[in-house]
């Protein structure tokens, strides 16, 4: 006799319990399209508030992203890679209980340059402040920077007018200058009428080649000033009279090397000095992760704000679907006659307040993203879109609807079927 394998009563129950189910969110599913369709100007009205809030959160953090962007686009100008060696104190004692302080020279830049690779251009910086005579009696205080010809490449320097001066120059000891655009402005009305003009220092004459400017303006807060020149390295020592250095800056090939870069560089420098002596190799790597972290933080606190007005739209969500549940009384009352069970009940109105949010959300989402996406589609501008801000509009949305449709819900739950049928 052929035996037939039958499900076990435990396997058999659990497949009818999930089919049960499924049938009922179907059916649910279905009751919330019917309602949103029997009231869509209410449900639209209450829907607007969602689309607002979603799509504020949206933009509020591409505006964050945008502008932590530009703050480090504009940081990371001042010097791409950069490194700035300076001397921080430290004195070398001499007879009769003499000392001078211990500055580095160009030895220590070229030992550095032979022992540290992925280096890609360096600049001493001689620095001196003197009266710069223009004809005629007039005088004007500059601050005068002896530096490399490769100090353009290291600060990221743009010319606007002439030319800097070159490797050839600096051999010769030419005595030729380029000077900052603001100073130039001044003396002159504008860039072109300084290049070719001469200025004296000392009684040396200096014939301007060029204007430059920072790719990103530092206000004076830099080494340059709104009345710097540059001129070549050689030269300022006939000022100085003296080959020692404050600072040296150097530029790595990437910025991945310039925190092991700049170590390697104080281990050189500090072996070739005084114990007590004290240098600093200074970089953008720590601005740059402070200010990514604070660009971040204010980030999240706008989001936040922004995602206040979700909670208002939830309250009237929350109001909305109270009227729901009150205008519905007698079909939910008929419902519980036929065998609806509270569950059921709260779940269908639980599954109304999350698809009258979600589908806010979806509209205020692409709004969201369809105003930078197309922003940057038609101007030069690259707008940054944060790849995690629609999770949290959606999420935000869906939370909201679970959140404040669940008084409604149980309200509609906890109603007695007779006293529902016998609503008018």
């Amino acid at each position: 006799m052929a035996t037939t394998n039958l499900p076990k009563p435990s396997s058999f129950d659990r497949t009818l319990a999930s089919a049960r189910s499924t049938m009922m969110f179907s059916e649910v599913a279905r009751l919330a399209v019917d309602s949103f369709r029997a009231s869509k100007t209410r449900f639209l009205l209450t829907m607007l508030g969602m689309v607002i809030g979603s799509a504020s959160i949206i933009l509020v953090a591409t505006l964050g992203s945008t502008g932590k962007q530009y703050a480090l686009d504009q940081l990371t100008s001042i010097g791409p890679n950069k490194i700035e060696l300076q001397y921080g104190g430290g004195n070398i004692s001499g007879p009769e209980n003499t000392s001078t302080p211990d500055y580095m020279t160009t030895d220590d830049m070229r030992a550095v340059l032979d022992q540290v690779p992925g280096i890609v251009a360096s600049s001493p910086m001689l620095e001196y402040h003197d009266n710069v005579s223009l004809g005629g009696g007039i005088t004007k205080q500059t601050t005068l920077l002896g530096v490399s010809p490769q100090y353009r490449v290291v600060r990221n320097l743009v010319v606007v007018s002439g030319r800097f001066f070159d490797d050839q120059d600096e051999l010769a000891h030419e005595k030729v200058a380029v000077i900052v655009k603001p100073f130039a402005e001044e003396l002159y009305g504008n860039s072109r009428e300084a290049v070719g003009k001469t200025i004296s220092i000392k009684g040396i004459p200096f014939v301007i080649i060029g204007v430059f400017r920072e790719a990103f303006d530092t206000y004076g807060t830099s080494e340059i000033s709104d009345h710097t020149m540059l001129v070549p390295y050689p030269v300022v020592r006939y000022f100085t009279g003296t080959n020692t250095l404050k600072e040296i800056f150097f530029t790595m090939r990437s910025a991945s090397m310039v925190v092991p870069a700049s170590n390697r560089i104080l281990e050189i420098v500090r072996s070739r000095h005084y114990a007590g002596s004290v240098y600093t190799a200074a970089t953008l790597t720590d601005i740059l992760t402070s200010m990514a972290k604070i660009a971040d933080m204010l980030t999240i606190v706008l989001t936040l704000g922004a995602g206040i007005t979700m909670i208002v739209s939830g309250v009237g969500i929350m109001n909305s679907m109270l009227a729901n549940v009150q205008s519905r009384l007698k079909e939910i009352g008929i419902r519980k006659a036929l065998g609806a069970t509270s569950r059921e009940i709260r779940l269908q109105f639980l599954t109304e307040s999350v698809f009258l949010s979600l589908s806010g959300g979806v509209i205020g989402t692409i709004i969201g993203l369809a105003l930078p996406l197309t922003l940057g589609l038609l101007t030069p501008f690259s707008i940054p879109v944060n790849p995690w801000s629609p999770v949290f509009a959606l999420g935000s949305s869906v939370l909201v609807g679970v959140l404040f449709g669940t008084l409604p819900a149980n309200r509609a739950a906890r109603l007695d079927p007779v006293q529902t049928l016998k609503y008018e």
